[in-house]
């Protein structure tokens, strides 16, 4: 269950930051208020996740799904370039994923 919290907050938050860029500034409502509930939401099952995984990890895992794939959205839907240093890097991030969730003991519940 724990991971399933994680996930959604990782959607939640996907949702929120991408909104955030439609919002301009807060100053259109209907992405204002998406980006608003998507954090809150984000939050409160990150907060659920916490109970099981310790927060280091979770937010680690939480952090780096997000930089994902938001970047995959900006460079695929928002038109944002991303050159072989960014992709390299993103690389890197879900390598550190994998390795936390493949050989680190800390998120066997």
């Amino acid at each position: 269950m724990p991971y399933l919290y994680l996930f959604i907050a990782i959607v939640a938050e996907v949702i929120a930051t991408s909104s955030l860029k439609s919002s301009q500034g807060f100053t259109v409502p209907l992405p204002s208020f998406v980006t608003v509930v998507g954090y809150c939401i984000a939050l409160y099952f990150l907060s659920l996740t916490l109970k099981f995984i310790p927060v280091g990890i979770a937010y680690a895992i939480w952090s780096g799904a997000g930089i994902v794939l938001i970047s995959t959205i900006g460079w695929v839907i928002f038109k944002q370039h991303l050159d072989l240093a960014a992709f390299i890097g993103l690389a890197m991030v879900i390598g550190g994923i994998i390795i936390i969730n493949v050989f680190s003991k800390t998120t066997e519940l």
